[in-house]
């Protein structure tokens, strides 16, 4: 009788995450890794954060958060029941048995995948690893990615995926400073490189996600975030579009889309805005471009939605010079106040932001420019100088240019007390000669 010495890996960790004895890694303790972690750590789960920052690894490790969608307090819990620590020495990656890599992915220069963090990052799991571990890349990139940069550098290394380890692809959905849905309660795409790295995907995740959407390969779960995100830019882009127009024609375009979004089918509401920002929004729709473009493909929806979003700082630049003309004011010289430099409501993420285009143009038009944001006490300039940001709210300014919708900002004094607005988050439904409302002039 023949004895099968071949060690059931699927197996052993099937049963580690059922019974929440699996040890978990995670990758990058940025604004996608962090909240993953605790989520799993609030689970009984033993986590550790990996990240190469030193200073970050020190303030988890005394229980602080960095992040303003993690709570310290949650952090400070999961560090005093010993469900979570912080390192950035990855030999301690031979201790966990899944790793979930939620690093940055980058453009470059030239507007291509800059890979270099996965590429790290798998290089040191190659070293490290034991063999049945589950690793599943969460970083938003092109299709294909997971297999090639993960699967086939580890199956290089000697081990077979889908027996020895076990790899996923499993697209996040953080969404900064929405209180209205919870990370966890965002159903949680998966998809595995074998049948049974889809189904250890599918139950390391439903330990924490109230529904898990298990799909066919990596490739499809990697293209899910790109058609998610793609389909915001292009509609994003539709719309600005719109309120470009529309201020030609002098209609006002927020009124438009409440009249139109009264229609019950057929009609999904939009808004304009100064640009796109974040990490996911100005980026992915390129990662499907670019990776288009290796199969002769050029999406010109992708494109001209790129140009067009892109195209908006310089619009708010603009609109600034032209309410300032219309005082007897030029723009050189002249006093603005930006408020708002974070690139969405009620939180402190710069990346991307559009405030930090028009914060440039109107720095080269020769403006004073001050700044105020309560979520942002500094930010780099595009000379990568830390510019400080006032830290209340002045007047005395020949323009104020409201580029954040911060939910704690005193708009009846702004409105009060400055005679030239422009204001490209509708902050007033109401018409006011002194604010000149992106999509209403």
């Amino acid at each position: 009788m023949l004895i099968n010495l071949e060690t059931n890996y699927k197996q052993q960790l099937f049963e580690k995450i059922n019974t929440k004895t699996a040890k978990i890694g995670v990758i990058g303790m940025g604004y996608v890794g962090l909240p993953l972690a605790i989520e799993f750590a609030k689970k009984d789960f033993q986590v550790l954060g990996f990240d190469v920052d030193a200073n970050k690894v020190a303030t988890l490790n005394d229980g602080k958060s960095h992040i303003l969608d993690v709570p310290t307090a949650e952090v400070a819990m999961a560090k005093a029941h010993k469900r979570f620590e912080a390192t950035n020495d990855f030999e301690a990656l031979n201790e966990v048995d899944i790793i979930s890599i939620c690093v940055p992915t980058p453009l470059t220069v030239s507007h291509e995948p800059d890979m270099s963090y996965v590429k790290a990052a798998v290089a040191s799991i190659t070293k490290h690893m034991k063999r049945g571990t589950l690793i599943v890349l969460e970083s938003t990139t092109y299709p294909g990615t997971t297999r090639e940069l993960i699967a086939d550098e580890l199956e290089k290394a000697g081990d077979k995926v889908g027996t020895d380890i076990f790899v996923c692809f499993s697209p996040e959905r953080i969404d900064p400073g929405n209180t209205e849905f919870d990370a966890k309660d965002v159903p949680k795409v998966v998809g595995g490189i074998t049948s049974d790295c889809v189904t250890l995907g599918r139950t390391y995740y439903s330990q924490v996600f109230k529904e898990v959407v298990p799909v066919s390969t990596t490739e499809v779960a990697e293209m899910t975030k790109l058609l998610e995100n793609t389909f915001r830019s292009v509609n994003i882009a539709f719309i600005n579009e719109m309120a470009v127009l529309c201020e030609k024609l002098g209609i006002d375009l927020w009124e438009v889309i409440d009249a139109a979004k009264t229609k019950p089918f057929g009609f999904m509401p939009f808004y304009p805005g100064p640009g796109v920002g974040g990490h996911c929004i100005p980026l992915d729709p390129m990662y499907l471009y670019w990776k288009g473009k290796e199969k002769n493909h050029f999406s010109r929806f992708i494109e001209l939605a790129q140009q067009i979003n892109t195209a908006m700082p310089t619009h708010v630049t603009q609109m600034v010079s032209n309410a300032l003309n219309k005082k007897q004011k030029s723009i050189s010289g002249a006093r603005v106040l930006m408020v708002g430099v974070a690139y969405k409501s009620d939180i402190d993420d710069v990346r991307e932001s559009p405030a930090l285009e028009v914060y440039e143009e109107l720095k080269q038009l020769g403006a004073n420019i001050e700044v105020y944001d309560p979520f942002v006490t500094s930010f780099c300039d595009g000379t990568n100088n830390k510019v400080q940001t006032n830290s209340k709210l002045t007047n005395n300014h020949d323009a104020i240019v409201i580029m954040t919708k911060h939910s704690s900002i005193d708009y009846t004094a702004i409105l009060k007390n400055n005679d030239c607005i422009i204001d490209t988050r509708n902050i007033w439904n109401e018409k006011y000669e002194h604010v000149h409302k992106i999509g209403s002039m």
